[in-house]
C-alpha cells in the first residue's frame, strides 16, 4: 500500500501522503487495491502513471473475484480486462501477484497451469501459494514448483516467522495478523528473475531484525546471479512498516554497499520546522 494516515509525520508530512511522495522513498509497492476493488479506471492508471518515476515497479494482485470466487475458472476475458488495464505502466509492472485460497489444493493444479499457460510473456508474474499441499516437499509441491520454474513464474515466499514467535497477548494488531495471516513453513526458493518475499514483522524490532539476518545472504547472492529481487515489508498493524522497510535496507546496505534510503518526506519536513 501507499495510502496509509497512520504514516503521516513520519514517511509523509502531516498533511500529505500518496503515491508520489512513496516513491521519492521506496523503489516498488505491493498494490492490494486491485485485489479488493478489481481493474482501475483508466484515469486511476493514468494518475499513477504520472506520479511514479520511471524506476517504480507496481506489484498488483490478481482480484480476488478471479481467484478466491471464481478460482481461475473462466476468467479469461476478465483477465484480458486486467491486464489491458494496466498497460499504460507496462514498462513499470513488477511481478503481478495471484494469491491463491487458503483452500486451493493441488487437484486445482490444473488450473493454475492453464492461467499460466496463456499469460502473456513479458509480464512478470509470482505465484501465493497458502494449502499445506505446497509444503510438505511432496509431489503436489514438487510439480508445482517445477511448472513455475518451467514457466519462468516466480514463487512468493510468505515469511510469517516474525509474525508467529511470541503469542499475541494484548497486542491488537498481533492478534489480528496472527489471526489472518497463513502460519506456514518458509520454503526459500528462486524459481524464476525475480524472486519475490513478503516479510511479515513482529511489533518487536529485535525480532524483525533476528530472522532478516539469514535474508541477507541470500538477496546477496541472488543478486549476485544478475536476479532481482522484489521485499515487500509488512507489520502487524502496517503502523511501522515503513520504519521497518528503512531498517531492513541498512541492513541490506551494510552487506551489499548499496545507497541509503532518501530521507522521509514527513521527517524531512519536521526537521526543516525545528530549525
Amino acid at each position: 500500500m501507499w495510502a496509509n494516515p497512520d504514516w503521516r509525520g513520519g514517511l509523509y508530512p502531516p498533511h500529505g501522503g500518496g503515491l508520489e511522495e512513496y516513491a521519492r522513498v521506496f523503489t516498488c509497492v505491493e498494490g492490494n487495491t486491485t485485489f479488493y476493488s478489481g481493474a482501475p479506471r483508466a484515469d486511476i492508471v493514468a494518475s499513477w502513471a504520472r506520479q511514479a518515476p520511471p524506476g517504480f515497479r507496481f506489484c498488483f494482485k490478481l482480484p480476488a473475484a478471479l481467484t478466491h470466487e471464481r478460482r481461475l475458472v473462466g476468467i479469461e476475458a476478465e483477465l484480458d480486462a486486467f491486464l489491458t488495464a494496466l498497460e499504460p505502466l507496462h514498462g513499470r509492472l513488477g511481478p503481478l501477484m495471484v494469491q491463491l485460497p487458503r483452500d486451493f489444493g493441488g487437484d486445482e493444479l490444473p488450473r493454475l497451469e492453464a492461467l499460466l499457460a496463456r499469460w502473456p510473456a513479458g509480464t512478470p508474474c509470482a505465484v501465493e501459494v497458502r494449502h499445506t499441499d505446497f509444503f510438505h516437499k511432496g509431489s503436489v509441491e514438487r510439480h508445482f514448483n517445477r511448472m513455475l520454474i518451467t514457466r519462468g513464474v516466480d514463487r512468493v515466499m510468505l515469511d510469517v516467522r516474525p509474525l508467529f514467535a511470541t503469542p499475541a497477548g494484548e497486542h491488537p494488531g498481533l492478534q489480528q495478523a496472527q489471526r489472518e495471516k497463513p502460519k506456514r513453513p518458509l520454503h526459500v526458493l528462486s524459481t524464476g528473475a525475480r524472486p519475490l518475499v513478503r516479510y511479515i514483522g513482529h511489533h518487536d524490532s529485535t525480532i524483525n531484525e533476528h530472522y532478516f539476518a539469514a535474508w541477507i545472504d541470500r538477496l546477496a547472492l541472488w543478486i549476485k546471479q544478475g536476479k532481482t529481487p522484489y521485499l515487500m515489508v509488512h507489520t502487524p498493524d502496517n503502523r511501522q512498516a515503513p520504519q521497518l522497510a528503512r531498517r531492513l535496507h541498512d541492513r541490506l546496505a551494510e552487506r551489499l554497499a548499496l545507497p541509503p534510503l532518501p530521507a522521509f518526506p514527513g521527517e524531512a519536513q519536521t526537521s526543516l520546522f525545528g530549525s
